[in-house]
């Protein structure tokens, strides 16, 4: 099984991670979960630097 951007649970850890809940770092070690995660973050900082 492997996430996607649009995956729901990815969307929940995205908002967890950025509301100040969990650090990127508690995101569970599951499939490719902490990647994409990481990966939707770092998108949205740079678009808010932008």
């Amino acid at each position: 099984m492997t996430f996607s951007k649009e995956s729901g649970i990815v969307k929940v850890w995205v908002n967890l991670v950025k509301n100040g809940t969990y650090t990127r770092d508690q995101v569970p070690k599951m499939f490719n979960l902490q990647e994409v995660v990481a990966d939707v973050l770092d998108e949205q900082a740079a678009e808010d630097a932008a």
